[in-house]
């Protein structure tokens, strides 16, 4: 079977590297990048061919990239559009950090799109402080009901994917006591989150149209769950992970994701039924991803027991050894999980930064110069 197509969009905080202060230029840089940010194909970001994108506030910016098959060609992709953004950024005067949430104080300023405009006034103050960077990762399903088979697979295995990212402890210069306050901050929006099993295609669009039927959400694009279909791509996107503060632990995650999509898929057309996880434990699983990261227990996957992060991190391993030995993967991303495990997540880096000085500002520039290390 060829190896699934995978994409990695990841939001980037645009800050001033002499203040630390996110800087609300977006608008600036897209401006004046739009004809440079364009790849020869298609990408995995908003609008195809695209690589900078808008997001909600003007203190980030989305990255997009191409569609890959091998996780080499990821790594670069992952870089250059990281590249772009930085030097565009640069040309407005300011810096790309890989940081989950912004670690200085900050007032951001919302993107006037029209649908920004609709979603600041219809969701106040969770919109108004909706400054956070996720990753998402796109890999290619062959069907909608494939997809939906893969999304009801896949959701215990997701905290532990949230953990692995985590990297984002710092909240208006507050050490916020979480690995992802992101995931936090996310979670208030009201179509966040885990989801029940689908059963079906049309169990899942079935959902999605009974949830824009309440009016509550603006659009499908508001269907904020950790992992869904694609609303423009024949993709499940999961969405559950914070930006990572390294290119190679974004790699990972998207390794990660395609080979639990792959495991999924299989079991599927091979007629195994998903394991019912109530959805109140797959909160209180994310929830613990959240506040531990890889720093104590989370919640194991198989038994819904609390197991040290480490031995989390390599049960999701073992899960999907079959397919990522089947895609000559294996070792590749059991050395890259070791180097995420031996380095810490972005939260380890992010607090070990800060206990050695005592400033949030070090927090900062250690994530301007972790976002593109080489």
């Amino acid at each position: 079977m060829a190896a699934r197509s995978i994409g990695v969009e990841e939001e980037l905080l645009l800050v001033d590297s002499a203040s630390g202060r996110a800087r609300a230029v977006a608008d600036v840089i897209m401006r004046a990048e739009q004809p440079a940010a364009r790849p020869p194909e298609g990408s995995a970001s908003g609008e195809p061919g695209r690589v900078l994108d808008f997001e909600i506030k003007l203190e980030q910016l989305e990255t997009g990239t191409r569609p890959c098959t091998s996780l080499d060609e990821l790594g670069r992709e992952v870089r250059r559009s990281r590249s772009v953004a930085a030097e565009a950024a640069g040309r407005a005067g300011v810096r790309v950090a890989a940081l989950g949430t912004s670690p200085m104080v900050v007032a951001p300023s919302l993107t006037l799109l029209n649908r920004y405009r609709r979603m600041s006034a219809e969701f106040g103050l969770t919109a108004q402080e909706q400054l956070t960077c996720g990753c998402h990762v796109h890999v290619d399903i062959a069907s909608d009901d494939e997809g939906v088979a893969v999304l009801d697979r896949i959701q215990p295995w997701l905290p532990t994917l949230l953990a692995l990212s985590a990297n984002s402890p710092f909240w208006q210069e507050c050490d916020s006591g979480y690995a992802s306050f992101r995931y936090q901050a996310w979670g208030r929006w009201p179509a966040s989150g885990p989801t029940d099993p689908f059963g079906s295609a049309r169990g899942y669009h079935e959902v999605v149209r009974a949830m824009l039927d309440t009016k509550t959400v603006l659009d499908q694009g508001m269907i904020y769950f950790d992992a869904r279909l694609s609303r423009r791509y024949p993709t499940v996107e999961v969405r559950v992970a914070d930006v990572c503060l390294h290119p190679d632990d974004a790699v990972l995650i998207a390794a990660l994701v395609r080979s639990l999509v792959d495991t999924a898929a299989r079991a599927w057309r091979n007629g195994e039924q998903a394991s019912p996880v109530r959805t109140e434990l797959l909160r209180l699983a994310g929830w613990r991803a959240s506040r531990s990261g890889l720093d104590d227990r989370l919640v194991d996957p198989v038994t819904n027991r609390p197991a040290a992060a480490h031995a989390v991190a390599y049960r999701l391993l073992e899960h999907v050894r079959p397919a990522l030995t089947e895609a000559g993967e294996f070792s590749v991303v059991k050395e890259l999980l070791e180097d995420l495990l031996a380095r810490g997540n972005g939260a380890a880096v992010q607090r070990q930064a800060y206990r050695r000085a005592g400033q949030v500002l070090d927090v900062v520039r250690e994530g301007i110069g972790r976002t593109l290390p080489d």
